[in-house]
């Protein structure tokens, strides 16, 4: 897929704002699970199109509702510590870049494992890794 630098912008943003506090590791994870969602044949249907679809379509990434924390920085309305973004842009290219594997097979959705307990579509979903600070799965129901 060819992603322009509003894509590229937009999924950085999104790293920062879902993983901000994990690695560049825990952030990469992250970025596949996106990465993941772009390239699903289902993507133009539901999940969104493009990066920045993907990203911004309402409800899948919380950090993107405007009632969320972040969503002031990833607006523009504040601006993200230079070294934190730095950090999710890196992630960013090298998942866009496919210049890493997936490390969590193939995952479409993540939770944070901080969480009291699992969301309802994590039940019969296939759970392929423990990163950080979430749990990731695919074959969601």
């Amino acid at each position: 897929m060819n992603a322009t630098e509003k894509d590229r912008d937009i999924f950085a943003r999104t790293l920062w704002g879902e993983a901000r506090g994990e690695s560049l590791a825990g952030q990469i994870a992250v970025a596949w699970t996106i990465r993941n969602r772009v390239n699903d044949g289902k993507a133009r249907s539901w999940w969104g199109e493009g990066y920045a679809g993907v990203c911004q379509k309402p409800y899948q990434f919380s950090c993107w509702n405007k009632s969320d924390p972040n969503y002031a920085y990833l607006s523009g309305a504040k601006q993200i510590p230079f070294r934190e973004f730095a950090q999710a842009q890196i992630a960013a290219d090298q998942v866009m870049g496919e210049k890493l594997p997936d490390p969590t097979g193939g995952a479409t959705h993540y939770y944070a494992a901080k969480m009291p307990k699992p969301p309802a579509w994590a039940l019969g979903a296939q759970r392929t890794l423990k990163l950080g600070g979430h749990i990731f799965f695919k074959n969601v129901p």
